[in-house]
Order: C-alpha cells, then sequence, then structure tokens
C-alpha cells in the first residue's frame, strides 16, 4: 500500500492542485454564470456514458461489478445531461419575449 503512495507521488500531487484549483476557480465564478456553466458541465457527461457503454461492453459476463458499475454509470450519467438541458432550456425561456 505504502508503495503505491510512493509509486504515484506525482500524480496524487497532480490531483490534489487540480482538486484545489477547481474549488478557487468555481468558488470565483459570478451568481450570473452559475446556471450556464453548470448545465454546460452537465451535458460534458454524455463521455462519462460513452466511457461506461465501453466498460460494460468489454466486461465479462459473469463480472457483475463491473457491469452494475456501468450500469449505475449510465443511468446517472444520463440524469445528469437531462437534467442539463432542462436546466439550460428553463434559463433559455426566462430571455423570450412574453406574449
Amino acid at each position: 500500500m505504502v508503495n503505491f503512495f510512493i509509486e504515484n507521488q506525482d500524480l496524487i500531487y497532480i490531483v490534489i492542485l487540480s482538486i484545489l484549483l477547481g474549488v478557487e476557480v468555481i468558488s470565483n465564478v459570478p451568481a450570473i454564470l452559475h446556471t450556464p456553466l453548470m448545465s454546460g458541465a452537465n451535458a460534458i457527461h454524455g463521455v462519462v456514458i460513452i466511457g461506461a457503454i465501453i466498460v460494460m461492453g468489454h466486461a465479462h459476463s459473469d463480472d457483475y461489478l463491473a457491469l452494475t458499475l456501468g450500469f449505475l454509470a449510465v443511468l446517472l450519467g444520463t440524469l445528469n445531461v437531462v437534467g442539463g438541458f432542462v436546466v439550460t432550456n428553463r434559463m433559455l425561456e426566462m430571455f423570450k419575449k412574453k406574449k
């Protein structure tokens, strides 16, 4: 276990710095830009769906853990994508002229 951390020390530092940088960038986003950025980020979860489908396609039929995690990733990623588009649609409806 200790060897894992020693061997991957550089990668662990990169992940920690990425998390800190992401928190700093997100915390400085103005409130008016929060909804469009979040809906766009949710739409990017289509990549998660494709990755989960690939994992499920390469998993053995008796590997229930990979199949279950892949199914959950597809399900949650789909919910996130649909939610992102719903939020974007509601946001764009605010800018249309009322009859």
